[in-house]
């Protein structure tokens, strides 16, 4: 069973393990034109954003979910962050898809916390 069959319901965690992959395929491109420095951070924030997304499934408490989901916010902030950097330098490569799944996936978070407070 692969990762999208077994969370298929869950459009969240489809939508950020997708976007880790496209990060992971973008900063392949970057590490191949030794864009190091950024190719690091990005790949760590990037890929971080579905980890804490996936661990806030099995929160001890709607506390606990909240704050996992915030702590994806805050790396997917500093993704977007890098994602500006590379999209503003001419030699770099186009991220524009990337910055608007991230943008997506942003305000899914904010919806469900929203909500989640809420409740």
């Amino acid at each position: 069973m692969t990762f999208n069959e077994k969370y298929k319901d869950n459009a969240l965690l489809i939508k950020t393990f997708n976007f880790a992959l496209n990060i992971i395929n973008f900063t392949s491109e970057l590490q191949e034109q030794k864009k190091f420095v950024i190719t690091n951070q990005l790949l760590k924030s990037g890929t971080s954003i579905g980890a804490n997304s996936k661990e806030s499934q099995n929160a001890e408490s709607k506390a606990d979910f909240i704050h996992k989901l915030k702590i994806a916010i805050k790396e997917a902030d500093e993704t977007e962050y890098w994602l500006f950097l590379c999209d503003a330098h001419r030699e770099y490569p186009n991220c524009t898809g990337l910055l608007n799944d991230l943008s997506e996936i942003l305000k899914i978070l904010n919806k469900i916390i929203s909500t989640s407070k809420r409740n």
